[in-house]
Order: C-alpha cells, then sequence, then structure tokens
C-alpha cells in the first residue's frame, strides 16, 4: 500500500484531534460547578456503540478479508482470529500494570472533591498526575489504532477519531478535577490534562516509526485485527462500566444504540 504525504497528515491530524480531546474534558470540568453525569453516560455509551458496530461490522471484516487473501482462506481466519484476540491481551495487559487505584477511567465528580485540608490537597495532586500518567500509558496504543486505520481507509479513520475522541473527554475530566482542587489553578489542571493526551499522536509516530517498512497487506490485516480488539475489549471493560458507574444505566445503552445506527448508516454513505 503506497502512503502518500497527504494520507500520512490526514491520519496524523485525526490522530492529535482524538487525543486532545482531553481538553475537552478538562473544560467542561473546570466550566461547571457540577457534573453532567447524564451528558457523560450518554456520550460513554454512544461511543462504545461506535466502537463495537465498526470493530467488529467492518475493521474485523477488512482484516479477514487482507489475510485470507495474502494467507488463504484457513489461515488467515486464523490470524486474523489471533490478532484480534491479541489486541485484547494487549489493552488488558497495559490495563494490568496500571494500578487500579490510578486507573484513568476511575469516576472523579466535582462535587467529591471539597476539602481544605493540606492531606486532602496532597492526596488530590497524587490522584490527579498519577493519573495522567496512566492516561498517557493508556491512550499509547490507541493512538497507533486511530492513525493505523485513517492511514489504511479514511473513511473508516473518522468515526474511529471521533469515538475514540468522546472516550478521551471523561479522561480529561478525571485529571482536571482533582489537579484544580489540588492547586486551585484552572490553568495547571487545564495544561496537564490537555498533554496527558499527546500519549495519542506519540503512539502514532512511534508506531509509525517502528512498522512502516513492513507495511503491506498481511501487517495491516494483523494491526486492523487487534485494532479491533483493542476497541471491543475499551468499550466493554471501560465505557460501558464506566458510564453505569455515573448512574445513568439506560442512557448508556440508548447512547449505544444510537452510536451503533451513527456508524451503520456512515459506513452505508461512504459505501
Amino acid at each position: 500500500m503506497e502512503i502518500t504525504l497527504q494520507s500520512f497528515l490526514f491520519a496524523f491530524g485525526l490522530t492529535v484531534f482524538a487525543g486532545l480531546s482531553t481538553g475537552i474534558g478538562s473544560g467542561l470540568a473546570l466550566l461547571t460547578s457540577r457534573t453532567n453525569t447524564k451528558f457523560l453516560s450518554f456520550a460513554l455509551g454512544f461511543s462504545a456503540g461506535v466502537m463495537i458496530y465498526v470493530s467488529m461490522i467492518e475493521i474485523f471484516k477488512k482484516s479477514n478479508d487482507s489475510l485470507t487473501m495474502v494467507l488463504g482462506l484457513k489461515m488467515g481466519t486464523a490470524v486474523t482470529a489471533i490478532s484480534f484476540f491479541g489486541g485484547m491481551f494487549l489493552i488488558a495487559l497495559i490495563d494490568k500494570i496500571i494500578p487500579s487505584v490510578e486507573n484513568p477511567h476511575e469516576i472523579h465528580t466535582v462535587e467529591e472533591m471539597d476539602g481544605n485540608s493540606e492531606h486532602h490537597k496532597k492526596k488530590l495532586m497524587r490522584m490527579g498526575v498519577f493519573t495522567a500518567v496512566a492516561i498517557a500509558i493508556h491512550n499509547f496504543p490507541e493512538g497507533l489504532a486511530t492513525f493505523t486505520a485513517a492511514l489504511a481507509d479514511p473513511s473508516l479513520g473518522v468515526p474511529i477519531a471521533a469515538a475514540i475522541a468522546i472516550h478521551n473527554i471523561p479522561e480529561g475530566i478525571a485529571v482536571a478535577v482533582p489537579i484544580f482542587y489540588a492547586t486551585g489553578s484552572k490553568m495547571k489542571a487545564f495544561k496537564l490534562s490537555f498533554l496527558s493526551g499527546l500519549s495519542e499522536p506519540v503512539g502514532a509516530l512511534v508506531g509509525y516509526l517502528i512498522l512502516y517498512k513492513f507495511f503491506n497487506d498481511t501487517t495491516f490485516g494483523i494491526i486492523f485485527a487487534s485494532v479491533a480488539g483493542i476497541m471491543v475489549f475499551i468499550s466493554l471493560d471501560e465505557l460501558l462500566p464506566s458510564a453505569r458507574e455515573y448512574g445513568e444505566h439506560h442512557l448508556s445503552i440508548y447512547g449505544m444504540v444510537l452510536g451503533m445506527m451513527v456508524m451503520a448508516a456512515s459506513l452505508v454513505l461512504f459505501i
């Protein structure tokens, strides 16, 4: 597959947009006195719906088609399945490495941050900083996933980037809220939240530099199947449970169904 400068810049631009949407989350958190749990629950469900539908209906199929064409029906199908679950195991391993107490998807609302003691402020600062580091680690493979998807098929790259951007919004909140209540500085909270999203474009560049010499139908097929596994795992392990933590279970399901419908409609339009 030929990679042009235009396709590279397009894919990288989408990855930057997806990663830096953590700044949107921090902005939402810092401009309000209460956490809009209904919006977050619906948005997380919507993001999960887009990710699950595009992964299982489109990305997995494209991967299987590419690999069976090169490796044959039986081997290609087997490699597709192995790569799909390999993506799941990769993101699960990253989640395992990140201490659960600092999990980037742990719910922190504006209301729970009240407290003026120095001990409380230090605890909040530690929570915010470690959450930022955890998000940076966690978003690294997401950056590669967004970038390679957009590089191989721009019509898939746009909805994937949008879904990952939506799911990065509560991550920005998770960083910004405790740091603001620890320091009293909205600028510090926004900066750290915004910078934590930079790991996605960094992940895209590092992955590209390592893999670009090997880009062909086989490697793209393997990467695509792995991307599908990563996104399904994120949806089932993080997005939907996080939406339930916000206490709006039905809204998250409605959001998920709408996300699937929007993704299905966009795929039909691109045929």
